[in-house]
């Protein structure tokens, strides 16, 4: 049986974080935490929250790792609890949206994080006493601002997946003008993420024809305009539809990951320093080349769809043009550049095949197919 699902209320447009009270108070959030990191802190872009947040008590968590973990969940947590805050506000990339949503689990829910975890069958124990979020993201990548997941590294460094309708935002406030100082390089690499996650969606055999319909519209958008909002981070029309493309990425991925993420995860466990994105973009030639022979891409010629939306010639180019992009934007070459070895193969495939994106791909891939797809990308 088919569940389709759409519930995040989102705020789209240049200048919309000064939409922020307006949306706390609709939601009932009187005592916000921010959770955020030191990055976006640096930048000035917390000051804009708050600056939209006149005569609310606020508190602030501004220590999001760059890979979110337990450990900084435990300590926002204790923020929270210690200031008496009612609801979290998330100003960041998806570290601190996902960050902000292990906390909305943890402040309201008794013992360890990992209890809640979607492959130890966590997922129903999350209830709708998880404490509201409002997502404000400053990357245009994860689209965690209207998404049910996040990523955690938990205390036993995996990298695990939590999964609930009861931790999707409820409200996004989209304004692209956070992003007009994002550097090149994490511009490049949170735009492949967004288009990692159009693809993969597209790609999912999972029934969801709305889903697929954004998926394919977001990879358009966003393959027409990484390069221009890489190269020339000011142009406020490229930042737009790589944001749109972020978003509509992530409402799509209801439909389920797959491959791509099932490595990224797992590499990501072994070496947290490694950026998402950035390995999203590493290992999507190859899984595209495994998932070419899936009986449902075949069926519905997603390939040939996805090149189309590339304006890529045939759909057995694909690979490359993904390949060419990442040089033209100045990404690593493959895994090797970024430090990987085949000695660390054996532990990213046992991560990849525990993943709860594994066996949503299109082909169940097994562990030699994985250590396949692992030579292709090093």
């Amino acid at each position: 049986m088919a569940f389709i699902y759409y519930v995040t209320q989102i705020q789209f447009e240049f200048g919309a974080v000064k939409l922020l009270k307006q949306e706390c108070e609709r939601v009932g959030i009187t005592r916000p935490l921010i959770v955020t990191d030191p990055g976006v802190k640096a930048a000035g872009v917390l000051q804009k929250a708050l600056d939209a947040l006149p005569g609310m008590t606020v508190a602030v968590f501004d220590q999001t790792p760059s890979n979110p973990t337990e450990a900084a969940v435990r300590a926002a947590v204790d923020v929270y609890k210690a200031q008496g805050c009612d609801g979290l506000i998330a100003v960041g990339g998806g570290s601190a949206i996902d960050c902000a949503k292990g906390i909305a689990i943890a402040a309201t829910h008794e013992g360890p994080l990992t209890h809640y975890a979607t492959i130890e069958g966590g997922s129903p124990r999350i209830t709708d006493r998880a404490a509201p979020l409002i997502a404000v993201p400053t990357t245009s990548g994860t689209g965690s601002e209207v998404a049910r997941g996040a990523i955690i590294i938990v205390d036993d460094h995996r990298k695990l997946g939590f999964h609930s309708w009861h931790l999707v935002p409820k409200a996004a406030i989209c304004d692209p003008e956070l992003t007009l100082g994002l550097p090149p390089m994490l511009t490049a690499a949170t735009g492949m993420d967004a288009i990692a996650h159009c693809m993969e969606t597209f790609m999912s055999a999972a029934f969801n024809p709305p889903a697929d319909g954004i998926a394919l519209d977001g990879l358009t958008r966003g393959w027409a305009h990484i390069e221009q909002a890489t190269k020339t981070g000011s142009d406020r029309d490229a930042r737009l539809h790589m944001m749109s493309a972020s978003m509509q990425g992530a409402m799509a991925f209801q439909k389920g990951l797959g491959a791509v993420h099932s490595l990224s995860h797992s590499l990501g466990g072994v070496n947290p320093r490694l950026h998402h994105g950035t390995l999203n973009a590493m290992f999507l030639p190859a899984v595209i080349r495994f998932n070419a022979r899936a009986e449902s891409v075949q069926k519905e010629k997603r390939l040939e769809r996805m090149a189309h939306a590339m304006a890529v010639a045939s759909a057995g180019d694909i690979p490359e043009a993904i390949r060419d992009m990442n040089a033209r934007l100045g990404l690593p070459t493959g895994l090797a550049a970024m430090g990987v070895t085949e000695s660390m193969f054996d532990d990213i495939i046992n991560g990849a095949m525990a993943d709860h994106c594994h066996k949503t791909n299109p082909r169940v891939a097994t562990p030699e197919e994985y250590r396949d797809m692992l030579m292709q990308s090093l």
